[in-house]
C-alpha cells in the first residue's frame, strides 16, 4: 500500500441514528461535511480551551473520528459523558490510517488542513514505514500538531490557526465553547497566536522565547531553519532568542 502507517492515531466509530446532531453539537465544524470528504475539527471545555482535535468522515453507517491515541481515551469519555440518552453508539475501530505525499491511492481523501499535507487512508490493511518529513511540512504551512504546539485545557483554537486550517466553522450554530469561540472571532483582536519563525541554530520543544529582555513567547517545532512559535504580537520581532537558538519573526 503506498504511503506510510499513522501509528499513532485511533479511529473511533460513532454510530446510530442520531449521530449527526449528536457530534453537530459537539464539535468547532459542520459535521455534515463529513459525508463529502474529512472534516478537520476540535473539541473544546465549556470554557473555550482546546481539548482535542481530529479528523471526522461519514463511511456506511457511522462518522468516522481520526484522533491522537494519546487523546483517544480522555476523548471517548468526554463523549461518553455527552451522550446521555442520545441514540448513538461509540466504540473503537480497527481500521488503520495511513498517510502520504504525491499521487493518493483509490479511497484516500486530501487532508483539509493544507494542500502541502496530501492525503489520508482508512482502511484494514496498514500503510508502510515512514516516509516524509512532516515536521518540515507542518511548520513551512504553520501547522499546530496535537500534543506539541495544541495543548489540551490550554490553547485557544484561534491562536492556533483553525480557520486558517478549515477546523472551524462559525455559521454552523451552538457547539461546546462556541460562545467563547465566536467572541474571540468578531470583539477582539488576537494578540497571542502561532507563528512561524526563523531560526538560527536549536532549541528544546518547549523554550521560553525572550526579546528586550521580556518574555515573548514559546518556541515549539523545528525544522531546515524553520520554526513555530506561540508569540505575544506586541513583543514579536526581528531579534529574539530562545536558549541557544536566535530567531527572527517578519510578521
Amino acid at each position: 500500500m503506498p504511503g506510510e502507517s499513522a501509528t499513532d492515531r485511533t479511529v473511533i466509530a460513532v454510530t446510530g441514528e442520531e449521530r449527526f446532531d449528536f457530534l453537530q453539537g459537539l464539535v468547532t465544524n459542520d459535521v455534515a461535511q463529513a459525508r463529502d470528504g474529512l472534516v478537520y475539527a476540535a473539541f473544546l471545555s465549556p470554557q473555550g480551551k482546546y481539548l482535542a482535535d481530529f479528523f471526522l468522515l461519514a463511511q456506511d453507517d457511522a462518522i468516522l473520528i481520526d484522533v491522537k491515541t494519546d487523546l483517544s481515551d480522555a476523548f471517548l469519555r468526554r463523549l461518553s459523558m455527552y451522550k446521555l440518552r442520545a441514540k448513538v453508539g461509540l466504540e473503537r475501530s480497527a481500521l488503520n490510517v495511513s498517510r502520504g505525499i504525491g499521487p493518493a491511492p483509490e479511497g484516500a481523501l486530501a487532508d483539509p488542513r493544507h494542500p502541502s499535507l496530501g492525503w489520508r487512508l482508512y482502511s484494514a490493511e496498514a500503510g508502510g514505514p515512514p516516509s516524509v518529513h512532516w515536521d518540515a511540512l507542518r511548520v513551512a504551512a504553520c501547522i499546530p500538531e496535537t500534543g506539541i504546539e495544541l495543548i489540551p485545557d490550554q490553547s485557544y483554537i484561534l491562536e492556533m490557526g483553525f480557520e486558517r486550517l478549515n477546523g472551524v466553522d462559525f455559521h454552523k450554530g451552538c457547539y461546546v465553547g462556541q460562545e467563547v469561540t465566536a467572541r474571540m472571532k468578531h470583539k477582539t483582536e488576537l494578540r497571542k497566536g502561532l507563528a512561524q519563525v526563523e531560526v538560527d541554530g536549536a532549541a528544546p520543544v518547549g523554550t521560553e522565547i525572550v526579546a528586550g529582555g521580556k518574555a515573548a513567547g514559546t518556541l515549539y517545532t523545528q525544522a531546515e531553519g524553520q520554526g513555530l512559535a506561540y508569540l505575544r504580537f506586541d513583543r514579536a520581532g526581528p531579534d529574539m532568542q530562545a536558549g541557544d537558538a536566535t530567531l527572527c519573526y517578519r510578521g
